[in-house]
């Protein structure tokens, strides 16, 4: 089944709320009853949203194996989308019923103590909190805040359920076909496989080689841990987990860390690649459409196991990774809050200084932090700005869509106050010049109404200023894959310069800048390649409206200096210059296909073809 469901998000299901419950609440005629009413219906809806989504990895494990790739995207869409779909559907209902909700404090407070002695001994309660407190923030409109939700009885009940999110496999060395066969029966597809016998033995040979840099022994015992959990997004599925050998003598471990992709072609199921370098696989786990729908639904050793995978890559990024987007939220904050706490100070970000957006960050933090300003800088190229509001739309877009593992993710807080002190004064002083509209002073605090966080980048000019002859060349080619991803996404940056383009630490390169992002279907793709050399009259293009490009002026637009690089840039990438490779993409985004992405380095591909 190859794109054959319409692509239509779905809504929250209307029995969401129990009216029931809300009757009772409206009828409550003193403060503690109204408290007691107000927990026990958001609760309801907290629950029938949780159950829903959790549900959603299940549907793309079966979008997957029924090779419903429109599905798998729809799915992702949806589970973005559901959070605030639920609060939208109860916040009017509570407005016009209760108006107290949005004015008094100390119902909320007797409220809350309600609703946390409701969720105490809840595997997901501090999901349930971050719902209540989003909820709050809606009807209160009052500042974001991290959630804290810890107790000794949920530390202990994480430990107790996570052997069910690892299950471990043995054997010995040198691994075999038998054992990697039951690694790929861990997700337990209901599928034909093209040969997993073959597959079996290749992965097997692979491992085998790779295990050779911890110095194996034939004989010595092998332990596999595998997230108990199949990955699925877009057209694939992936299995993550890692090899512990034996410790060497003075106790070190020696473990390696094994990620296996699989796809579903017309005639089965097979392993498309094997990567066991923690980077590598930290390259497919990046941000892509902010979430793999994982099947486990134990999010936090899920999201710990990938943490330890992959350590680079902070914990908040990787609840993120496998759709838990605000608890991903609360751990930036923690992150930002803890990296001021060790004295250090928010200051301008290094690199060009954007014309639409000021970027601030601290010296050894892993974000960078934006807000939008009110009017761009005289550098503008776009003519008439729409607006903060047109910039703000476009990066909600962005969190949105399908990101192709080539844009940032963008974490979008609304009302977020910060401690003034953390703030230099000449970035301070240029925030409340440059963004009336967004940032405030109140009590010794900084008030913003938006702020943008992304991972922190090196700007790909500053990073090529400096980098080695290898590392610009993988920079390079990476981002001909980053504007090719994208393409497939239906985006396309009609500002090509490079300093719009970051390098990551794992040398993967990501659009992060979104002021003149627009979908690739409404792109006019135009050449000046057919004129005569020396025709002098204007083309017929310049009278179109809308966006223009011009596939032959790419490299131009890019601002690669090095004639070196610009050279390795079209050999890896000699379709991008021109109108063919555009138009086709175009047309196939048009008939609805969901063209593939490259998220891992085609070198670990079990097989060329």
């Amino acid at each position: 089944m190859d794109d054959t469901t319409p692509d239509n998000a779905e809504p929250a299901q209307s029995d969401a709320i129990d009216f029931d419950l809300l009757d009772e609440l409206f009828r409550a005629d003193d403060l503690e009853q109204q408290a007691s009413g107000l927990a026990r219906v958001v609760l309801s809806v907290f629950e029938h949203y949780y159950a829903r989504s959790r549900h959603i990895p299940e549907l793309a494990k079966a979008a997957f194996e029924t090779r419903n790739w429109r599905e798998t995207v729809r799915l992702s869409r949806h589970r973005l989308t559901i959070y605030a779909a639920y609060l939208d559907q109860l916040t009017p209902v509570l407005r016009s019923g209760l108006p107290e909700v949005a004015t008094d404090e100390s119902l909320w407070e007797l409220a809350e103590r309600e609703f946390l002695a409701a969720i105490f001994h809840r595997y997901e309660a501090d999901f349930a909190f971050a719902f209540w407190h989003s909820l709050r923030r809606v009807l209160l409109e009052n500042e974001w805040r991290p959630i804290a939700y810890d107790s000794g009885a949920a530390e202990g009940r994480f430990r107790c359920v996570a052997e069910t999110v690892i299950g471990t496999l043995h054997g010995a060395l040198p691994i075999d076909a038998d054992l990697i066969r039951q690694v790929l029966d861990v997700p337990g597809l209901d599928a034909q496989w093209r040969d997993i016998e073959d597959d079996a033995r290749r992965v097997a040979q692979i491992v085998a080689a790779m295990l050779q840099r911890l110095e194996p022994h034939d004989g010595e015992p092998v332990r596999i841990e595998m997230a108990n959990a199949g990955f699925y997004r877009n057209r694939g599925a992936t299995l993550i987990g890692r090899i512990h050998l034996p410790p060497r003598s003075d106790g070190s471990p020696r473990q390696m860390p094994l990620m296996i992709a699989l796809l579903n072609g017309h005639d089965g199921i097979f392993v498309d690649a094997v990567l066991c370098e923690s980077d590598e696989i930290q390259y497919a786990f990046s941000s892509t459409l902010a979430n793999y729908h994982a099947t486990n639904p134990y999010y936090h050793e899920l999201a710990q196991f990938l943490a330890e995978l992959m350590p680079k890559r902070p914990l908040g990024l990787h609840y993120s990774t496998i759709g838990f987007h605000h608890l991903g939220k609360v751990a930036v904050m923690k992150e930002l809050l803890g990296d001021h706490a060790r004295g250090e100070t928010l200051d301008t970000a290094p690199g060009f200084r954007g014309t639409v957006a000021i970027g601030f960050s601290m010296p050894s933090s892993r974000y960078v932090l934006k807000i939008i300003r009110d009017r761009p800088t005289e550098g503008y190229k776009w003519g008439e700005f729409a607006g903060l509001n047109s910039v703000l739309d476009k990066y909600r877009l962005v969190h949105e869509m399908d990101r192709a593992g080539s844009m940032l993710d963008n974490i979008i807080y609304s009302n977020v106050k910060l401690d003034r002190a953390m703030f230099a004064p000449s970035l301070l002083d240029e925030l409340l010049e440059a963004g009336v509209e967004t940032v405030s002073l109140e009590r010794g605090a900084v008030v913003f109404k938006h702020l943008i966080v992304q991972l922190k980048l090196t700007p790909l000019p500053l990073f090529l200023a400096s980098a080695s002859h290898d590392e610009a060349r993988t920079a390079v080619i990476n981002l001909g894959d980053c504007i090719k991803n994208n393409a497939a996404a239906n985006i396309f940056n009609k500002d090509l310069d490079g300093r719009n383009y970051g390098v990551s630490g794992i040398l993967k390169v990501y659009l992060f800048d979104y002021d003149a992002v627009e979908p690739l279907t409404e792109v006019k793709v135009r050449t000046n390649a057919d004129r005569e050399p020396g025709e002098e009259d204007i083309p017929d293009w310049y009278f179109e409206d809308g966006t223009i490009f011009l596939p032959e002026e790419t490299i131009s637009g890019l601002r690669i200096d090095d004639a070196r690089l610009r050279r390795m840039f079209l050999d890896a990438h000699p379709d991008i210059t021109t109108v063919a490779y555009w138009e086709a993409m175009q047309q196939a985004l048009r008939e609805g296909k969901v063209p593939p992405v490259r998220s891992y380095p085609a070198a670990r591909r079990l097989r060329r073809d």
